[in-house]
């Protein structure tokens, strides 16, 4: 793809702050468990400074996606996302899975995210990525008929490409289980994730040969991580002397914001892959 001013490539990083809503939707008990609430609230509270600490020494702006219940739960960790001039995108209202939810619920479940949002800062959120990637038929129809600029949920490309929904359109930033966190990280009986954990350099060298394939091809390149599982110190570090070294390699890191403006341009061009949805329009069997 074609990048400003000529860039081998675009890359972000992009953190799902989603704290200890995760426990909370798993079960209404949830509150009764401290043990797995701490390991949630370590992203908002130590890994979220940590993180801010490296961008704004490196002079780099992100994107984080937070569920509406966190922005609410956690204030001073978004005032600090913000104060920093990164970019917040919505990530549900408490990280529910909007597949179980009806049409009527999956409109709330937004709006209530998006008021959140904008009743703390006045902030008004860009861009999408649903718990879990469970994007809904009906969801980009709601995102655009609000303005958002961009979801990041599905994964049919490498690279941004469009959905054309009928007369609207909305522009997709793909991500995969690849380059998540949360296969190589993810130790949480709590939620049903049992996953062998890594140790820091083995389990982010994925990530950044990932990088590596992108910068070959001029394509995109976003990490989907969480501050409770990479903001961990030894990882951390591990991604700080990485980004070092990226950030002379020519490959423009910006929010998924500034990506998807840019892929909307493309688009308006002709550029842009461009493809219907939903896929299917009924059952298939």
């Amino acid at each position: 793809m074609d990048w400003p001013n000529r860039a081998p490539m675009a890359a972000a990083i992009t953190f799902d702050m989603d704290a200890d809503s995760l426990i909370h939707i798993a079960d209404p008990e949830g509150w009764k468990r401290p043990y797995a609430i701490s390991m949630g609230q370590y992203g908002p509270t130590v890994g979220i400074p940590r993180i801010l600490e490296t961008y704004r020494r490196l002079g780099m702006r992100q994107t984080f996606f937070i569920p509406g219940w966190c922005v609410k739960t956690y204030p001073q960790a978004v005032e600090a996302i913000l104060n920093g001039g990164h970019e917040i995108g919505c990530h549900g209202w408490i990280h529910e899975n909007p597949a179980a939810r009806s049409l009527s619920e999956q409109a709330e479940d937004l709006d209530r995210s998006i008021e959140a949002l904008v009743a703390f800062s006045g902030y008004r959120p860009r861009g999408y990525r649903a718990p879990v990637y469970q994007l809904t038929n009906e969801l980009p129809g709601l995102l655009a008929g609000r303005g958002f600029a961009y979801d990041s949920s599905m994964m049919a490309d490498d690279d941004p490409y469009a959905l054309d929904l009928g007369g609207r359109t909305l522009i997709e930033l793909p991500p995969h289980w690849g380059i998540d966190d949360w296969p190589p990280f993810a130790h949480y009986a709590e939620i049903g994730y049992m996953m062998p954990v890594r140790g820091p350099t083995e389990g982010l060298a994925p990530f950044f040969e990932e990088f590596e394939a992108a910068r070959q091809e001029a394509g995109l390149w976003h990490a989907v991580w969480h501050p409770f599982l990479t903001g961990r110190r030894a990882r951390w570090q591990v991604v700080e002397r990485w980004l070092e070294g990226a950030l002379t390699s020519g490959a423009w890191f910006a929010t998924l914001s500034q990506i998807a403006d840019h892929a909307e341009a493309l688009r308006q061009q002709g550029k842009l892959r461009t493809v219907g949805f939903p896929a299917y329009g009924g059952k298939q069997i």
